[in-house]
């Protein structure tokens, strides 16, 4: 058993927030998809996207919900062997929120805002926000998250930008759709798509970033065995000694990504409340696990 999953089992409260905040956050998602994008005729990107191609292509017959749970199977699948079973978990609790969500609120004939580019400002936002609180809740609503999980893992691009990717493709393709077949309505799927990766990103706390904590507390041990084992960071300790108390202690000190500080605050904070953290930006960190140092000419 990890540090990490101690804590969830000593403090259950914070498994169920994280697992409620994935199942909430899948309603607004759920409601521009059906009440904003789907009546404006207005492909989104994404999974969703070319669940909405399928959508028009049939003449409304293959419903979203049903291709998007379809889909999604398959994306897991390729998940449980690149990011692993606890992030699988996860995301098929999301994905089953965000199936049900869609099957439960109904498609719209008439958008609730009826102008279109208003529409897609504030869906974009809200959608965009409510993917990025479900991924700083260590979770997914599957789709093109998968991929764009599996990628920061590796290559470590924000998350945002590799949904962005996906999405131009998306709506691209649904310009040669009847029901879309507009270059207004594929720049309202863009400038959609911008807002809501650019608000993920936001959320995200610019994913791409890194960062430097130095951590003083008397429970220093089991703090830097929870980073090395559930954050997959490494640590370093240092001696450091009170100007005033004359005490000597270890200060722990480490750099990770910015996506990682939740989780090393959320395991500071459960190990010894009163520790002292000390965060700040780092930038051109290079090395093993981080980008690879360039060579100069």
């Amino acid at each position: 058993m990890s540090k990490l999953e101690e804590i969830y089992k000593a403090k259950p409260f914070l498994l169920l927030k994280e697992y409620f905040m994935i199942a909430l956050c899948t309603i607004p998602y759920a409601v521009v998809v059906n009440h904003i994008l789907v009546p404006h005729a207005i492909v989104g990107g994404g999974l969703t996207g070319y669940c909405e191609i399928l959508y028009f292509a049939s003449h409304r017959v293959i419903p979203i919900w049903a291709s998007s749970a379809t889909m999604n199977v398959l994306l897991l699948i390729a998940a449980y062997f690149a990011v692993g079973k606890r992030y699988v978990l996860r995301t098929l609790f999301g994905v089953f929120w965000l199936t049900f969500w869609l099957k439960v609120i109904p498609v719209l004939e008439v958008p609730i805002i009826t102008d279109p580019f208003m529409a897609v400002v504030l869906g974009g936002i809200f959608n965009g926000t409510a993917l990025g609180l479900v991924f700083l809740n260590n979770g997914s609503t599957g789709g093109t998250d998968i991929v764009a999980m599996i990628v920061n893992k590796y290559q470590h691009l924000p998350m945002g930008r590799v949904l962005l990717i996906c999405d131009i493709v998306a709506i691209s393709c649904g310009y040669f759709l009847p029901e879309v077949r507009s270059l207004e309505k594929v720049l309202f799927g863009l400038c959609y798509t911008f807002i809501s990766s650019t608000a993920v990103d936001w959320i995200m706390n610019r994913m791409r970033q890194s960062v430097q904590f130095f951590i003083f507390s008397k429970k220093y041990k089991q703090i830097a065995d929870a980073i090395i084992h559930d954050v997959h960071r490494g640590v370093t300790y240092l001696d450091a000694e009170g100007g005033f108390s004359g005490e000597q202690y270890k200060v722990i000190t480490t750099i990770a990504r910015q996506h990682d500080s939740a989780k090393i605050f959320r395991i500071v904070r459960n190990i010894d409340p009163n520790a002292f953290v000390s965060q700040s930006q780092v930038r051109g960190v290079f090395g093993e696990g981080f980008d690879q140092l360039m060579n100069s000419r």
